[in-house]
């Protein structure tokens, strides 16, 4: 579980958004779903961790864009 709590956590850093907003748009959690991960009183299934990863690969941070020289 706390693998899985440090990979939202560092996807949501990366994009800039709240965990609960990462659990939202996974699979539409509800807004004390991830207080209830941290405190340790509720746990998500596979599936759920599931498509909370395959979330977090299908939608990646966006990449800074390289600045290009002109010549």
């Amino acid at each position: 579980m706390e693998q899985l709590i440090n990979e939202i956590e560092a996807y949501a850093k990366s994009v800039k958004r709240s965990p609960q907003w990462v659990l939202r748009k996974a699979f539409n959690a509800g807004w004390g779903q991830w207080d209830a991960w941290k405190a340790g009183t509720s746990s998500p299934t596979m599936a759920v961790a599931d498509r909370i990863r395959a979330f977090m690969r299908d939608n990646p941070p966006e990449q800074p864009q390289q600045q290009q020289d002109v010549a």
